[in-house]
């Protein structure tokens, strides 16, 4: 895993960071893991627009992924890491025993060859899966369960793990990437090692037209809007926003709102909560 640097021999190659794809061994997706999904573009049923920058972008094909890793105790052999389109994180092709194929998220460090398993029992190796009460304390996880048997929900992104910090009756503490630490139950499963690809954090599209292949159109800044557009709009040359704090534009407050509802039931779970990040990108936006 690494990442390419381009010479500034076009204004769309100056900023050009991307991956190198050095792990990926296959281009072709495993056909019998693939589906064609309708992609909404930011519309509801009606045609309406309800998110707003959607739209266009390559066809993709979705990969089907194994987040539940149900086929206990039945060893399965790596046969391929893979491009997926769908996400920022590798995906390696599973060749299981009884001869089902599946894939799952690329853990750094996992080899082609490898072999893999899941169960109660399995060994404290990178790919394997295991219920979070059987891990050793400080075990790096991702693609963890937050309701046992639901499949992983939580650290899928690449370069993301968890830390297991703490056991104590039914409940497993967990050190999650976004620094918030919470209780989950020792049932469970979680799956060892880091999400591969970490060094996408360090890319950079270069330039307006691939953030249109991702399938996102451009966004306009409030306060270049007219009044009757955005509450930010209006005034003559640069103006400010001329309210007490930022809003969205349907007059809601933005950039460090909080936005979680305060009666949810997963916040008895919740031990720590994250570090707020009040770092700004550019444009002015929340990054």
């Amino acid at each position: 895993m690494g990442i390419r640097y381009y010479r500034p021999y076009t204004p769309g190659t100056r900023e050009r960071v991307v991956s190198d794809f050095a792990e990926v061994t296959r281009s072709e997706p495993e056909r019998s893991l693939t589906v064609s999904i309708h992609r909404a573009k930011g519309r509801n049923n009606r045609g309406v627009i309800t998110c707003r920058h959607r739209g266009g972008g390559h066809k993709r094909l979705y990969r089907i992924i194994d987040f539940y890793r149900n086929k206990h105790n039945i060893p399965a052999k790596v046969v391929s890491i893979e491009y997926d389109p769908n996400r920022n994180a590798r995906i390696s092709l599973l060749h299981y025993q009884d001869g089902e194929k599946r894939y799952i998220l690329y853990p750094q460090g996992l080899t082609v060859g490898t072999t893999v398993v899941a169960g109660p029992d399995a060994p404290f190796e990178v790919g394997n899966a295991l219920p979070l009460g059987n891990m050793p304390l400080g075990t790096v996880v991702h693609n963890v369960e937050l309701v046992p048997g639901k499949g992983g929900q939580i650290v899928r992104a690449a370069g993301t793990g968890a830390q297991v910090v703490a056991k104590e009756g039914n409940f497993v503490t967990l050190r999650l990437p976004s620094t918030e630490v919470r209780m989950v139950r020792r049932e469970c499963y979680a799956t060892i090692g880091q999400v591969g690809n970490a060094d996408v954090r360090n890319t950079s599209f270069g330039k307006a037209g691939r953030k249109r292949w991702k399938g996102r159109r451009p966004e306009v800044r409030g306060s270049v809007m007219n009044p009757v557009d955005h509450p930010h709009g209006g005034g003559e040359g640069r103006a400010p926003i001329g309210r007490p704090g930022p809003v969205t534009p349907w007059g809601k407050p933005a950039l460090g709102m909080k936005t979680r509802k305060k009666k949810k039931l997963s916040n008895a779970l919740i031990v720590r909560r994250r570090r707020r990040t009040s770092k700004r990108g550019r444009g002015g936006r929340e990054s």
